[in-house]
């Protein structure tokens, strides 16, 4: 039924348990694991001229980062790990990378926030690949407000 799972990440502390979650998953179905780290490029692209290279680079340094330890905590607990830095906008990529490599489930996190904050956020990534993705998305709930 799930042959391959994505687990998004953007290297937060909240990453570990989602990660935790995702990799019991796919080994509960004996799932492909891929990770993706999408480096947000209005972080950079909004930033002074000259500091747009540095940041960018700084950027994609986490986002090799990120992937490494998730693999490196996935072959740990006995899954191979795909490992992906794109950039983009995080939740297109997302939603773009689940129908580009077959992806049958995605398992990321959700900060609890007030409604308050909610509506000043417009929305958060996982609420708008939860909408947008062709596939089940199990939300881990990290906690919070």
């Amino acid at each position: 039924m799930y042959d391959t799972v994505l687990i998004p990440t953007d290297g937060s502390p909240g990453a570990e348990t989602v990660l935790d979650h995702g990799l019991e998953f796919a080994r509960r179905y004996d799932a492909a694991v891929h990770v993706i780290y999408v480096v947000d490029r209005r972080q950079y692209l909004g930033a002074e001229d000259d500091v747009q290279t540095d940041l960018s680079e700084d950027l994609h340094a986490e986002g090799e980062h990120a992937v490494a330890v998730a693999a490196d905590r996935a072959a740990d607990a006995g899954v191979e790990a795909e490992t992906a830095v794109v950039e983009g906008v995080p939740d297109k990529d997302i939603v773009e990378y689940v129908e580009d490599h077959d992806v049958d489930a995605v398992v990321m996190g959700r900060h609890g926030r007030s409604s308050r904050d909610q509506v000043a956020r417009l929305g958060s990534v996982t609420e708008r690949v939860v909408k947008n993705a062709p596939v089940p998305v199990l939300v881990v709930h990290l906690g919070g407000g």
